[in-house]
C-alpha cells in the first residue's frame, strides 16, 4: 500500500500541474481571478493533504478535516470539488488488492459510504459554504442526513456533475477524461498542456456545475462552443505554446463575464490524481518487491 507521505505528495502534485494548466475562466499561474489568487490554492493544497491522507480517518472524516484546514487557512472556498473528487480515490488505495483495479477499488468505496459519512460531508459542505449552494427540500445539506453518502449524492446527481460522479463510479474521468489526458501527454509530453486538453474537453463535453447553480443554463451551449474549438485547435497544435493568445482572449471573455468553470477544475484535478496513481500501481505491479 502507498505510503500517508506518498499519497500525500500524489495529491499536491495533481494540484499544482493544474494550477499550471491555462484554464481559460479559472486561477492558473497564468491569471488570477474571481478574488482567489495561486497562493490561495498551493496553501490549500498543502493544507488539506494531511486529513485527506491520514489512513485512521473514514471517507467523511477525510472530507471534513481536509475542508476545516483549508478554511483556517485561506478562509475562502477553493477546493471543496477538488476534496470531494479526490478523498474517494484516496480512500480507494486502502482497499487496493494485487487483483483490484483503482478503479474498482474506488467503486467498492462509493457503494460502502456511510450515514456518518453523510453527516460528515454535510458539515463540510456547510462550512465551506459554495457559491450558489441553495437549499434543497430532500436532504439539505444544512440538516442532518437521513441516508448515506452515496444515496446522498443520488439525490444531488441531476444537478451537480461531482454528486454524479460518486453515483457513476467516475466515469466521466475513467472513460473520457483519461483518455485525453494520455493522449496529450503522448503527443507533448507535458502535463500541464495534458491537463488543458482535460478541462477543455471536459467544458466542451459537459455543462459546468458551478456556472449552472450561479446563471441557470443561459452559458452553458455558448461556453461547449467556445471550448470544442478550443478543444480542435488544441488537437490541431504541433506547439500548444502557440495557443497563448487565444487561451488569454478566452480568459478575458469568460472572467469579464463572472463566468468561473470551477467543476470542470476540479474535475481536472481528479483526472491527473488518477493517472498519477494509476502510473504509481502499474510500476508497483511491474516490480514485485514494491508494496501496492
Amino acid at each position: 500500500m502507498m505510503s500517508s507521505q506518498q499519497l500525500s505528495e500524489l495529491y499536491q502534485q495533481a494540484c499544482e500541474v493544474e494550477l499550471q494548466a491555462f484554464k481559460p475562466g479559472n486561477i492558473s499561474v497564468y491569471a488570477d481571478g474571481h478574488d482567489m489568487t495561486v497562493a490561495d490554492f498551493r496553501v490549500s493544497a498543502k493544507v488539506s493533504a494531511d486529513p485527506l491522507c491520514n489512513p485512521d480517518y473514514s471517507l467523511g472524516e477525510k472530507i471534513f478535516y481536509a475542508v476545516k484546514a483549508t478554511r483556517e487557512a485561506v478562509a475562502c472556498n477553493t477546493n471543496l470539488g477538488i476534496i470531494l473528487l479526490c478523498a474517494p480515490l484516496i480512500q480507494a488505495i486502502s482497499e487496493l488488492t494485487p487483483d483490484l483495479t483503482l478503479r474498482q477499488a474506488l467503486s467498492q468505496v462509493l457503494t460502502t459510504t456511510t450515514r456518518e459519512d453523510a453527516e460528515w460531508v454535510f458539515k463540510a459542505i456547510t462550512l465551506a459554504s459554495p457559491g450558489g449552494l441553495g437549499s434543497s427540500d430532500d436532504q439539505d445539506v444544512a440538516e442532518k442526513p437521513t441516508v448515506n453518502l452515496g444515496e446522498a449524492m443520488q439525490l444531488a446527481s441531476a444537478k451537480d456533475r461531482i454528486a454524479l460522479q460518486y453515483v457513476t463510479g467516475y466515469q466521466d474521468i475513467f472513460d473520457f477524461a483519461v483518455l485525453i489526458y494520455y493522449n496529450a501527454i503522448s503527443k507533448w509530453g507535458h502535463q500541464k498542456w495534458a491537463a488543458v486538453s482535460v478541462y477543455a474537453g471536459l467544458l466542451g463535453q459537459f455543462p459546468d456545475s458551478h456556472i449552472e447553480r450561479k446563471y441557470g443554463n443561459q452559458y452553458s451551449e455558448m461556453l461547449a462552443v467556445k471550448m470544442s474549438r478550443l478543444r480542435d485547435a488544441l488537437s490541431e497544435a504541433e506547439n500548444p505554446d502557440q495557443l497563448l493568445p487565444l487561451l488569454y482572449s478566452l480568459d478575458h471573455d469568460l472572467k469579464s463575464s463572472g463566468l468561473n468553470p470551477g467543476t470542470m477544475a476540479d474535475m481536472t484535478v481528479a483526472t491527473v490524481l488518477t493517472v498519477l496513481l494509476e502510473d504509481v500501481i502499474k510500476l508497483s505491479l511491474r516490480n514485485k518487491n514494491l508494496p501496492i
